[in-house]
């Protein structure tokens, strides 16, 4: 490799002589001082390379004064930042200091806490509308926005999520009519296999021009992606016949469907891989590249000026992973799993301590509780529960039998004494009235065909375990549902013997700054690597640390 110039150990103020470092010590303290540049030279009589810090950089030829020794300088890395790890534009549009965010965990796991926190630390948060009724959602979004601000008012950033709802389309309606009425300007859009309109009015409702012509956005769509045809569709623009339905029913004014034309329907998506909750269990080394090319592919046909972002999802845990989601070319990375356990979550604090014992394979796929009757799988918690060996349990007998009565004798006492701990009767009682606060043609469906009745019956478990793992019930922990993915239990792995392995240490502010200060460490230990500098192992491995 040719030398780019001379290293030489003193400053244009002639301080004190300085040597490079050569050993393994040397390296590794390089690599952890990331925020400073690192020159890579070379022992002109041995040829080892090594690392040096300050100094002055001379051009090559160029002779050291008289007593002062000088090295050859193979390559200059300069200063790094975790800010800048992920693409700049997206701290520029969302008004962030750091490319992370942190998921809208479901039934507002994902706490107006966590959001608050993750907000006031330079950190973009989700918080977890899925499961809730619009008066709670309106409710958190009151105490976000006295906490925070308006967006519109220079308030800080913060999100919401809006999860497709096919049993309940309705709900996802007023959901996203509160979102618009109420100016949340960033909405999760989570479990869509194609297009709304509920999800389309909300990403085209105040588009607008300024006075350079270029159209201005005001809503922001993060699109939760895990098929690349699923994908397709947020990349482009909503179809004609969609956009027309809404402006003819004023859900979108004239201009806002002409300019939405032009536009695609989300501008950021976040890749999900192999997370917590409802996931397709790919990996993210073959399914954030596919999506990346797909993004490049649509943006060059359509001729897209605006930055299209990709964030990366699922087994983000440790910092090697967000390094890795980095050097994939994620735009920002988003964790979910490893937040559940800290200690601003909506979850309880027994469900926090499972969270924090379980390893990278103690978690299942059980079927989801809002798309139970398609088969829909969601990933939990395996260790310390009996949830997805029962939920699994209610969808054999689903697919099994076509109504409750059909049960035989010995599956109904089995399900009341172990799943239920009611009878079949009672456990209706409870779910119809349910449903008629909710939503009462589910009940008028319930009546005219038992098999959906037997369907929201069991639904009723499934979405009241994830409750009592929130609220700690403690007669049923055994039923606990608790959304994970392999992630936490890397991140315990990680943080085993530091502050971070107790429940009760880990703040999501200090989780997301551990990761990203690791992920910087783990960058700058390969860039070093690339050059030929014989980096130890240990480089790449940040321990967990208090970080202001």
């Amino acid at each position: 490799m040719e030398a780019i110039g001379v290293w030489v150990g003193y400053d244009e103020a002639g301080a004190a002589a300085l040597t490079p470092g050569f050993k393994q010590v040397d390296l590794l303290n390089v690599a952890a001082q990331f925020r400073s540049p690192v020159y890579v030279v070379q022992d002109p009589s041995s040829g080892a390379l090594g690392v040096a810090q300050s100094g002055q950089l001379l051009p090559s030829g160029t002779t050291a004064p008289a007593g002062v020794d000088s090295w050859p300088v193979l390559g200059v890395l300069p200063a790094l930042y975790p800010e800048w790890l992920g693409d700049r534009s997206f701290c520029e549009v969302h008004n962030v200091r750091f490319p992370y965010v942190s998921g809208a965990m479901a039934n507002g796991i994902a706490s107006t806490d966590l959001v608050i926190a993750m907000a006031r630390a330079g950190f973009l948060g989700f918080f977890g509308a899925a499961g809730l009724g619009p008066a709670v959602v309106e409710q958190a979004l009151n105490k976000l926005e006295q906490e925070l601000g308006s967006a519109d008012n220079g308030g800080l950033t913060w999100g919401a999520n809006l999860i497709h709802s096919p049993n309940e389309p309705a709900i996802e309606a007023r959901v996203a009519d509160l979102y618009i009425r109420r100016g949340v300007r960033r909405v999760s859009a989570a479990a869509y296999m194609g297009l709304t309109p509920h999800i389309v009015r909300y990403a085209y409702t105040g588009l607008s021009t300024n006075s350079e012509g270029r159209v201005v956005r005001r809503n922001y769509v993060f699109a939760k992606v895990s098929r690349p045809e699923v994908a397709r569709h947020f990349l482009q623009p909503a179809p004609p016949e969609m956009l027309d339905a809404l402006v003819a029913a004023g859900k979108l004014t004239p201009e806002e469907g002409q300019l939405a034309r032009s536009l695609p329907v989300a501008e950021d998506y976040t890749v999900e891989s192999d997370s917590g909750g409802h996931t397709d269990n790919r990996p993210l080394t073959a399914l954030l590249p596919t999506i990346l090319a797909l993004r490049n592919e649509i943006a060059s046909e359509r001729g897209y000026l605006r930055p299209i972002r990709v964030g990366a999802a699922g087994g983000i845990g440790t910092p090697g992973a967000v390094a890795a989601a980095f050097s994939l070319g994620a735009s920002y990375v988003l964790t979910g799993s490893v937040n559940q356990a800290c200690v601003e979550s909506g979850l309880g604090t027994e469900g926090k301590q499972m969270l924090a014992q379980a390893g990278i394979a103690d978690i299942m796929m059980a079927p989801a509780a809002d798309m139970f009757e398609l088969g829909v799988e969601v990933q939990v918690l395996k260790r310390g529960t009996f949830f997805g060996v029962r939920a699994k349990k209610l969808l054999e007998l689903y697919r099994g039998y076509d109504s409750l009565e059909a049960l035989p004798a010995d599956e109904r006492a089995k399900l009341e004494r172990d799943i239920l701990r009611t009878s079949i009767v009672e456990a209706w009682r409870n779910t119809e009235e349910f449903w008629q606060g909710r939503d009462p043609s589910e009940v008028a469906k319930a009546a005219a065909d038992p098999k959906h009745r037997m369907a929201l019956v069991f639904r009723s478990y499934l979405g009241q375990a994830s409750r009592w793992a929130i609220d700690g019930v403690e007669d049923r922990l055994p039923d606990y549902q608790i959304w994970c993915g392999p992630a936490m239990g890397a991140f315990n792995a990680w943080s085993e013997g530091s502050f971070l392995e107790k429940p009760e240490n880990r703040g999501v502010v200090q989780v997301a700054r551990n990761l990203l200060e690791g992920a910087a460490v783990a960058t700058r230990a390969q860039q070093l690597r690339s050059y030929g500098v014989p980096v130890p192992p240990v480089a790449f491995d940040f321990r967990p640390r208090l970080l202001d």
